[in-house]
């Protein structure tokens, strides 16, 4: 019997006759015996490689084999513009085998919550945040609501693994777990990762180890076969650098190029949207733009308009990086360089979706870091290589979310039975004591007769609006809401409206400019009037940027050292990279690192170890390196008086004795909950996140020159 026959027959029936698929991919093949049987399991395939229904079609089967009731599935995303975009398939699938399907988050209206609270479906799309919201509202009966769950699933899985939000997530289903009283399937998809079996472990949180589990990822298989039995390369597709100069030039290189077709570009910030955006409706280029501080209304005015659009540009962030679906789109097209290598991957995997096309992606890079940035990222792409995904260490500040949440859940919680709730996940092991002390202690948490519940410090900083901002993990940073009439534009930074400026206040918001007419400072609502041009806009980060990892910026070093990324080099480029190499050429050499003391007399030492590696490396030879320096990917300060002699002997067995870095206050501020924790381990957390101690130890094995120029 085939792994298709085990399918429920009428949903088969409507693969088959309804879809019109001839067969199933080779992961929707593979994944079926497993889910079905129950296995934790993690799906990996290139971006529109038919994920969802690798995972949907099992579950399902299992589903009306036997006979669950109520909500049993539960699928989960990191955005809820992809919910959207995925309930409509969902409910379809549900519906051939007369089950339902629902959407709640945080734009689901309440009349929508009473539907389902009143008429469970057999599948809900839920975002973490939300999930918890329901576990704390005093409107949801979480027990009786939750009863049937069996699976969930989480796309993108590796959106969530590498930051806050995946313990948030990890930790929410240990306690949901608890509340059913039965282990919950894991099943995690996703499309570019370098550490598969790791995510799988990291997935199934308390089940490691008790649990079967697989990783599924057919196309893997056959790359390394194609490559002899070594992990190869994702087929390189159309993929060019280009160097243009400045968005300007940008925005002249996007009008003229590829008219007729349907071009998605990626920035790597709110303002360059905004700003690119702008020219190109100059330029008469019908555009679109998607980005965080814009309006619901007006992100979804953007993708259904360019969904339908044939020759248009929609610009945007990360935004549209994921699954969503923006209809079939021509070219991917990046100013200066994504993140990361997988970043670039979902963004390259956009494209090619046709039959008889191909993947392709055009990177316009604005300056010489840029351009740099993006030779040594395409470098390791071509090497094969992805970042391996690894949740942030030493989550403490999630703890005590969690802690204060679980209070709210059941209002009181045994002091010695609340480990209970995680069933063993790592950060809730003895460690979570002293965080549970200190609760306590500043009244986050009160105390009586052996019983833990909320206290008056939390109610103060965290009970307004029913406890929403315990759900989130992330300190956004203050924003102004823009309103033209009624219609909410989207929100901008408080700086714009409180800086000096000469004449009438503009900004630039959803691509066009806004006169500034009135600003509601206790509501903090701007109201605004169109205006033609100069806007400006403007937003403020949160928290801290990892910036360039290790092993990029040694690919950006080859780069400088002669070594191409295999990819269309346009004949700017080529020019612009050999400048570069000219410029940076008494600063790289291929057998080790350079200390060089400039014309004026400071020392640097030219490490190109990325962000992490040189925090550490400053941290572990404060005695060497000029103190309260701003850390960069590529350098390090090192005091005036340094000579080979001082450093040899300080150097001496420095990688056995590294430090974690110091931690600005500022940082602090960002972290969420920083509050609900100790300083020291607040300080403790961040630290440990800015470090990289592994790569900081190679670069301190590796040979030094001393060089004057």
């Amino acid at each position: 019997m085939s792994s298709f026959d085990e399918l429920e027959p009428v949903l088969a029936h409507h693969i088959v006759n309804t879809l019109g698929w001839s067969g199933l991919r080779p992961l929707q093949q593979e994944a079926i015996s497993p889910l079905i049987a129950g296995d934790d399991a993690v799906l990996l395939a290139p971006t529109a490689g038919g994920k969802t229904e690798a995972a949907c079609f099992p579950l399902l089967s299992r589903m009306a084999k036997n006979r669950w009731t109520g909500t049993s599935v539960l699928y989960v995303c990191p955005l809820k513009a992809l919910l959207n975009n995925l309930l409509p398939r969902l409910e379809t699938y549900a519906s051939w085998l007369g089950r339902s399907a629902a959407l709640w988050h945080g734009d689901t209206t309440a009349g929508a919550r009473k539907r389902i609270l009143a008429a469970r479906p057999d599948v809900l799309l839920t975002t973490p945040e939300s999930l918890e919201a329901m576990l704390v509202s005093v409107n949801v009966d979480h027990a009786a609501f939750f009863s049937g769950l069996r699976a969930v699933v989480v796309d993108e899985v590796h959106a969530f693994a590498g930051d806050d939000r995946g313990w948030h997530l990890l930790s929410v289903l240990e306690r949901m777990q608890r509340v059913v009283g039965r282990p919950l399937q894991r099943v995690g998809l996703s499309a570019t990762v370098g550490n598969p079996e790791q995510l799988l472990a990291w997935l199934q949180g308390s089940g490691v180890g008790k649990r079967p589990a697989r990783v599924l990822a057919p196309y893997l298989k056959e790359s390394a076969q194609s490559a002899g039995g070594a992990a190869a390369p994702l087929p390189p597709g159309d993929v060019q650098l280009d160097y243009v100069g400045s968005l300007d030039n940008a925005a002249t290189v996007i009008a003229a190029l590829h008219k007729g077709e349907k071009r998605l570009v990626f920035c790597e910030s709110r303002r360059f949207v905004e700003e690119l955006g702008e020219k190109l409706r100059a330029k008469g280029i019908t555009t679109f733009l998607s980005h965080a501080s814009l309006s619901l209304d007006e992100r979804r005015r953007a993708e259904a308009a360019f969904a339908d659009a044939r020759d248009c540009v929609i610009v945007s962030t990360s935004t549209l990086e994921l699954g969503i679906d923006v209809g079939d789109l021509d070219r991917v097209i990046q100013i200066d360089a994504p993140s990361t290598v997988a970043s670039f991957l979902q963004r390259l995997g956009r494209t090619g979706r046709r039959s008889g096309t191909s993947r392709n992606c055009l990177f316009l890079a604005l300056d010489e870091p840029g351009l740099l940035e993006a030779a040594g990222l395409l470098l390791q792409w071509s090497r094969g290589w992805v970042e391996p995904v690894t949740a942030p260490p030493e989550p403490r500040h999630i703890v005590a979310q969690q802690l204060l949440a679980l209070c709210l859940q059941e209002h009181r919680v045994g002091e010695n039975l609340w480990h209970e709730w995680w069933g063993g996940l790592g950060p809730f092991g003895g460690g979570a004591e002293p965080i549970v002390r200190h609760l306590v202690d500043e009244g986050y948490l009160d105390r009586d007769g052996g019983m833990l519940f909320i206290g008056p410090e939390a109610e103060r900083r965290f009970g307004q609006r029913h406890f929403m901002n315990l759900t989130a993990v992330f300190t956004a940073p203050p924003q102004f809401t823009v309103l033209y009439g009624r219609s909410e534009i989207g929100r901008t930074d408080p700086s714009l409206l409180t800086e000096r400026v000469d004449g009438p206040r503009r900004l630039l918001l959803g691509g066009r400019s806004w006169l500034v007419t009135y600003i509601d400072w206790k509501r903090k609502r701007c109201f605004v009037e169109p205006v033609d041009g100069g806007g400006k806009a403007k937003w403020s980060g949160s928290g801290f940027g990892s910036g360039t990892s290790f092993e990029v910026s040694r690919a950006m070093r080859a780069v400088l050292l002669g070594t191409d990324p295999p990819v269309k080099l346009t004949p700017r480029a080529t020019s612009s990279l050999s400048k570069a190499r000219d410029h940076f050429l008494e600063r790289v050499h291929p057998g080790g690192t350079l200390i060089i003391r400039d014309a004026d007399g400071r020392m640097r030492w030219w490490t190109w170890a990325g962000h992490r590696a040189n925090a550490t490396l400053a941290a572990t030879l404060d005695g060497l390196t000029v103190p309260g320096q701003r850390i960069n990917d590529h350098w390090i300060r090192l005091r005036e008086d340094v000579s080979p002699v001082v450093w040899k002997a300080r150097t001496a067995g420095a990688a056995g004795r590294l430090c974690l870095p110091a931690v600005d206050e500022r940082a602090v501020r960002g972290l969420k909950f920083a509050e609900a924790l100790p300083p020291r381990l607040a300080e403790a957390t961040l630290s440990a996140r800015l470090a990289n101690l592994e790569q900081a130890a190679v670069v301190l094995g590796e040979p030094v020159r001393f060089i004057a120029v």
